[in-house]
């Protein structure tokens, strides 16, 4: 069955002196998800907000809450963030000591997991978690910066994870983020992913554009 194809717009993009605004009207324009980027400045080289900054914006929208966590550690964040509003926690299982521990946390708490690959780090490391998971993020540029280039041969590791979750027969959300834009969403979407993180694309052009702008990274034809 082929699924849903989601917009999650980052708020990375989005003009932060009226941040609250911002998650209303891209809301209104049809996001399915809202992506916040978690950095540490210390697993990866930027740093942005914590648990107070999506506590704070939880209340300008019900649209799903999708949290990327970007640090190290990450156990003592996972609460934090699921009482601050979080409905998907998505983390580098290299970031922690036992995946299954974590997982098994988030899942306590009746939150959805997602597992994110880096460019460089291979899908098989991911395969053991399958059935526990709800989310595979495929990253298609190195985390730490807005803005980065699509890194093309991330297709063709989107195509096989997701020959793999439908050999499996599983309800796994594929999602993408890095570098998604109008000139490739549909070939992402093509190979399988459902799911688009996108920032500069959703927000382009102010609160008049957001409407077309999600529905142009929906088109696949």
């Amino acid at each position: 069955m082929k699924k849903k194809i989601k917009i999650a717009p980052s708020i990375l993009a989005s003009n932060f002196s009226i941040l609250g605004e911002e998650i209303t009207a891209i809301s209104k324009a049809g996001a399915d998800y809202i992506h916040f980027d978690i950095m540490d400045g210390h697993f990866v080289p930027n740093l942005t907000f914590g648990p107070d900054t999506v506590k704070f914006l939880r209340k300008y929208t019900k649209k799903v809450f999708d949290v990327h966590l970007m640090i190290k550690p990450v156990d003592k964040f996972i609460i934090p963030f699921i009482k601050a509003g979080a409905d998907i926690i998505s983390f580098h299982p290299e970031t922690v000591k036992n995946a299954n521990k974590t997982i098994s946390l988030i899942k306590s708490y009746k939150k959805k997991v997602g597992l994110v690959l880096n460019p460089n780090i291979n899908e098989n490391k991911i395969y053991p978690y399958l059935s526990k998971i709800d989310l595979i993020l495929v990253m298609s540029v190195y985390p730490g910066f807005g803005g980065q280039k699509f890194i093309n041969s991330q297709l063709k590791k989107i195509e096989r994870i997701n020959k793999k979750i439908e050999k499996e027969k599983l309800t796994i959300d594929l999602e993408v983020d890095g570098g998604v834009n109008f000139n490739n969403a549909k070939k992402i979407i093509n190979a399988g992913a459902n799911v688009l993180v996108a920032g500069t694309s959703c927000f382009k052009g102010g609160k008049r554009f957001y409407k077309k702008n999600i529905l142009s990274l929906k088109k696949t034809k």
